[in-house]
C-alpha cells in the first residue's frame, strides 16, 4: 500500500544522490518534494509539518552537508523520522499483564473488519501463545453478528460465549466475564458493536463496557484503505474511551498508506498488529523499523524470514536441500516448491520485501508477478506421469501433446517448462559440485552458465 509514496521518495533520493556535494539549498527542495509525497499519501497535514521539520533540521548539519554521500547520509535521517512517526523501532506486544481471564476490548467502525480481526487475535493468542481463549460478541445492532462470531470462533479453534437473545451489550459483557473466571479461561475478547458513523450513542455504550470489564487492552480497528477518515476515527474514540493500541486492516490494499503514518501521532497510542486479507492467519505484528525500510525500498528481509518460518513445510525443505546437495532436481521437486511459493503469499509481496526489489518491481510491471504461470506448472507437471516426473528427459512430441491436452495449455507451455527445469536442474548440479565452501569462495555467479559470463568471456552476465 506504500508503493506510491515508495517511489516518490526512491526519486528524491536517487536526484540528492547524483548531486555529489550538497548544499542547503538542494535540502530545501529534496524537503519539498518529500513534504509534496507524503500528502500526497495521504499523511495528516500536522504530521507532516513535524516530519519534515525533523528532518530538514538534521539534514542541515554539518554531518550531512560535508559527508562523503550526502544522498545516503538524507535517506538514513529520512529512514530514522519514519521509524519515529510510526512509533519507534521494536513491535509493541499487546498487554496481557494482568489476572486472568484478561478482557480484550474490541473497537472501531462498522465495516472495519472488527469481527474478523477478533478472530485472527483468538487464533493468534491460542496458537502461538497457547492460550484459553474465549471471544464475545456484544454487537446486538447487526443481523447474525453474534452468528459471524461464533463461526469465526470455530475456525480459529477456541471457544465462543453461548448467544441468549434478549440481553444488552453490557450483560454480555458481564456473562462473558463471569464464565471466563468460572471455567478457567486466559483471555477474554470483547467484540463490540460498530456504526456506519461515530455517534454518542456508540461511544457510551462503549464507555459502559469499558467500565464494566476495565480492559487491560482497547484496540482500536481502523481499516487503512479510508486514508485520512481512518486517522479521524482513531482521534474521535481515543478521546472518547481511551486507545491502548491499533489495528490496522486491509494492510494489502491499493490506500496510499498515509493512515498508518498518522496514526501514532494523532493518538499516542501505538499500532500493534496489522491485518491483510480474509484469512485468519493474515495478522501480523507491527514492526516500525520493518514498514520504514519497505517504505524506502530497503526491504524487510526479518519479516520475509518470520513469513518463511511461519509457512514453509520444514520437513519439505530439508528433504529438497538434500537433493540439492548432491545435485538430484526432479519435476516433483519443482512441483513442491511451487507450493512452498504458494503458501508464502503474493510474489508482488515476497519482493517488496526484498531489498531494492521496488524498481524490480515497476520495471518488470504486474504481468511478469502474476502468479498464474506457477499455477500452470503445477497443473502441467500433474498431467505427467510419475515415470515422466522423475525422468524429464523422455518427454518428447507425442507426450507433450497428451499433456497439453490434459492439463489445458499448450505444447509451447511445456517446452518453457522444461526448458525452465532443465537450466534449474543445471544449476542444481553445478552446486553439488562447487560445495558450500566453493560456493563461498566463488559467489553465486559461479551457479550461472559459464560462471555467468557469455561465451567467449568477458562483459556482463546475461541478464545483468
Amino acid at each position: 500500500m506504500f508503493e506510491t509514496l515508495s517511489g516518490k521518495l526512491s526519486g528524491v533520493f536517487d536526484g540528492l544522490a547524483k548531486r555529489g556535494a550538497l548544499s542547503e539549498a538542494d535540502v530545501t527542495e529534496a524537503m519539498r518534494e518529500v513534504r509534496l509525497a507524503m500528502l500526497d499519501a495521504d499523511v495528516a497535514l500536522p504530521v507532516v509539518k513535524d516530519f519534515v521539520s525533523k528532518v530538514r533540521e538534521r539534514a542541515v548539519g554539518h554531518e550531512v552537508l560535508d559527508s562523503i554521500s550526502p544522498g545516503q547520509a538524507v535517506a538514513k535521517i529520512v529512514n530514522d523520522a519514519l521509524i519515529d512517526a510510526l512509533g519507534g523501532a521494536g513491535a509493541v506486544p499487546l498487554n496481557l499483564n494482568a489476572a486472568p481471564p484478561v478482557p480484550i476490548l474490541m473497537v472501531g467502525l462498522q465495516g472495519s473488519g472488527k469481527t474478523t480481526t477478533s478472530g485472527k487475535i483468538a487464533r493468534r493468542l491460542a496458537q502461538r501463545e497457547r492460550k484459553k481463549v474465549l471471544l464475545a460478541s456484544l454487537d446486538t445492532q447487526r443481523p447474525a453478528a453474534q452468528l459471524q462470531l461464533a463461526q469465526l470462533a470455530e475456525r480459529a479453534g477456541v471457544a465462543s460465549l453461548p448467544i441468549i437473545a434478549g440481553q444488552t451489550p453490557v450483560q454480555i459483557a458481564q456473562r462473558a466475564m463471569d464464565t471466563g473466571r468460572r471455567e478457567g479461561y486466559d483471555i477474554v475478547i470483547l467484540d463490540t458493536a460498530g456504526r456506519l458513523s461515530i455517534d454518542e450513542a456508540l461511544m457510551d455504550e462503549v464507555r459502559a463496557i469499558r467500565a464494566e470489564t476495565d480492559p487491560a487492552e482497547t484496540l482500536l480497528v481502523v481499516d487503512a484503505m479510508t486514508g485520512q477518515d481512518a486517522v479521524n476515527t482513531a482521534k474521535a474514540f481515543n478521546e472518547a474511551v481511551g486507545v491502548t493500541g491499533v489495528v490496522m486492516t486491509r494492510m494489502d490494499g491499493d490506500a496510499r498508506g498515509g493512515a498508518a503514518l498518522s496514526m501514532r501521532a494523532i493518538t499516542g497510542a501505538p499500532i500493534k498488529l496489522t491485518g491483510s486479507g480474509e484469512k485468519l492467519d493474515a495478522l501480523e505484528e507491527f514492526h516500525p523499523e520493518r514498514v520504514a525500510g519497505r517504505i524506502l525500498g530497503l526491504g524487510d528481509i526479518a519479516g520475509l524470514v518470520e513469513k518463511a518460518a511461519d509457512t514453509l513445510d520444514h520437513e519439505e525443505s530439508e528433504k529438497l536441500a538434500l537433493k540439492m546437495m548432491q545435485g538430484k532436481f526432479d519435476l516433483d521437486d519443482y512441483a513442491a516448491q511451487i507450493r512452498q511459493i504458494n503458501k508464502m503469499g503474493s510474489i508482488s509481496g515476497i519482493l517488496g520485501m526484498l531489498p531494492g526489489m521496488g524498481k524490480l518491481k515497476d520495471a518488470l510491471g504486474d504481468k511478469e508477478l502474476d502468479t498464474s504461470v506457477l499455477k500452470r506448472h503445477q497443473a502441467i507437471i500433474s498431467s505427467m506421469t510419475r515415470k515422466e516426473r522423475r525422468t524429464p528427459s523422455i518427454i518428447k512430441a507425442s507426450r507433450k501433446k497428451r499433456i497439453a491436452a490434459g492439463s489445458g495449455t499448450t505444447v509451447q507451455e511445456i517446452n518453457r517448462l522444461l526448458k525452465q527445469y532443465d537450466a534449474m536442474a543445471s544449476m542444481m548440479k553445478r552446486f553439488s559440485k562447487l560445495g558450500v565452501k566453493g560456493l563461498m569462495r566463488q559467489g553465486l555467479s559461479a551457479l550461472m552458465p559459464n560462471g555467468g559470463r557469455p561465451p567467449g568471456g568477458g562483459g556482463r552476465p546475461p541478464f545483468g
